[in-house]
C-alpha cells in the first residue's frame, strides 16, 4: 500500500490528479476543460488553479486558490472570483490521508453551492449532485489506477463525501 508522502505527492499533482477534466467524457457531455496552473502549480498556499473548457456549447470557468497545505495529511482549494459553471457554484474542495494499516486512506470532499443564475440554480438542483459525486469519484478512481499499476491495495480509496452548502 502506498505511504501517506506519497498519495499527498499524487494527489498535490493538480494537473494529474483532475486529469478527469481535461478528457472528453459523457458527464461533461463531450466537453473537456484545459488546466492552467500558476508557476508554484498548485503545490502552494495561494497558489492559482485556473480551468476553462466548454460544455454543449457553453464556456465553463473557473480560478480556484489553495487556502490549505498541510503534507502529507491534507489540502484545500477553492473557488474564488467571478466563475462560469452549469451545475455547481462557488465550492470548496480537498483531500484527507491518514495512516491506515501500513498504507494511506484518501478522501476526498466537495462543498459546493447551487448556481445563482435562474436557469443554472434549477440545473444544479436537479443534477449538481450527481456531477460532484462523479467528480470525486474520477478522482478517487484515478488515484486507484495509479497506485494500483504500482501494485499498491484499491481499498486504500474508498471514502468520498460530497454536499452542497447549507
Amino acid at each position: 500500500m502506498p505511504s501517506p508522502p506519497e498519495v499527498f505527492a499524487f494527489v498535490d499533482d493538480h494537473a494529474r490528479f483532475v486529469l478527469h477534466m481535461s478528457k472528453s467524457s459523457r458527464m461533461m457531455r463531450g466537453g473537456r476543460m484545459s488546466i492552467d496552473l500558476d508557476a508554484a502549480k498548485g503545490q502552494a498556499l495561494g497558489s492559482h488553479i485556473r480551468l476553462n473548457g466548454t460544455v454543449l456549447g457553453i464556456r465553463l470557468c473557473l480560478d480556484e486558490v489553495v487556502t490549505r497545505r498541510s503534507p502529507p495529511t491534507d489540502k484545500v482549494w477553492e473557488t474564488v472570483g467571478a466563475l462560469r459553471l452549469l451545475v455547481i457554484g462557488s465550492y470548496t474542495m480537498g483531500i484527507q490521508i491518514t495512516p491506515e494499516n501500513g498504507g494511506a486512506r484518501l478522501r476526498v470532499f466537495l462543498d459546493y453551492d447551487l448556481p445563482t443564475g435562474r436557469a443554472t440554480h434549477w440545473l444544479g438542483f436537479l443534477f449538481g449532485g450527481l456531477y460532484a459525486r462523479w467528480c470525486v469519484q474520477q478522482m478517487l478512481t484515478g488515484a486507484s489506477k495509479h497506485f494500483n499499476r504500482r501494485g499498491a491495495a484499491a481499498a486504500a480509496f474508498d471514502k468520498t463525501s460530497c454536499s452542497p452548502s447549507a
